[in-house]
């Protein structure tokens, strides 16, 4: 049987969650270990129903296969954009760099749709007519670059999230976007008793490999090494005969 060694900080860490539920079952002990002793922050991406390590394992996941960020190129047209100190979301005409702020038109949204119905810069048609496309940001830096002065024309690169479309400077921000409003955070016990969602490959191994009859087995032994523990094993071993 392979030994397992549980340090004094995680000792204490292990009290005070036996402490915290009532009549605790030796599965869900043995998850919060694992959980801490391997530093695991499990997360649900709900867009994939799928379950990661944690939001790093997630964010590495979607840079490798191209669906976390897109480069693209934005214009910052002739006249002065009407975007302030205030403005919290604009949206852009990919065509001409024309920009429309939340604060500034009475419907920002629709104001852009109109711009890009009738601009002459627009060639791409859907079904014979003018392509609607546009480009949204709510990323200060990107709302930042269109509160300038002067009439010469710039072309910014920026990033495009590859999961809400919208535009942000920087890629560190796109991988923030999806932190803050793509993804939600779970126990190593919610990952091991729901049923709902797929758990990516190389987690899932992790948590077949550790939840065997022998680890087990050598939690429960390491746990009764500890007097405040012997309750619990005590009544783990009486329940499994």
């Amino acid at each position: 049987m392979g030994k397992i060694t549980i340090s004094e900080a995680e000792v204490a860490d292990l009290e005070a969650f036996v402490k915290r539920h009532r009549q605790v079952e030796l599965l869900p002990t043995y998850f919060h270990y694992l959980e801490r002793h391997h530093s695991l922050q499990p997360v649900l991406f709900a867009k994939e129903k799928t379950i990661y390590q944690s939001e790093e394992a997630l964010l590495r996941h979607l840079e490798e296969v191209g669906q976390l960020w897109r480069k693209t190129e934005i214009k910052i047209g002739f006249e002065q954009p009407a975007v302030n100190d205030g403005t919290k979301k604009i949206f852009i005409c990919p065509f001409t760099g024309k920009v429309f702020g939340d604060n500034t038109h009475p419907n920002a949204q629709d104001a852009i749709y109109d711009w890009v119905s009738h601009c002459p810069e627009n060639t791409e048609r859907v079904g014979g007519l003018p392509a609607k496309r546009f480009y949204i940001s709510e990323d200060p830096q990107v709302i930042a670059s269109y509160i300038q002065q002067s009439k010469k024309p710039i072309v910014k690169e920026v990033f495009s999230s590859a999961i809400s479309g919208k535009l942000f400077y920087t890629k560190e921000a796109v991988s923030q976007d999806v932190r803050d409003h793509f993804v939600k955070q779970m126990s190593l016990n919610d990952v091991q008793n729901q049923n709902r969602f797929g758990i990516e490959a190389s987690f899932l191994a992790f948590i077949q490999e550790h939840l065997t009859e022998e680890r087990l087995l050598a939690f429960v032994e390491a746990l009764s090494q500890h007097e405040l523990f012997k309750p619990y094993v005590a009544r783990w071993v009486e329940e499994s005969e």
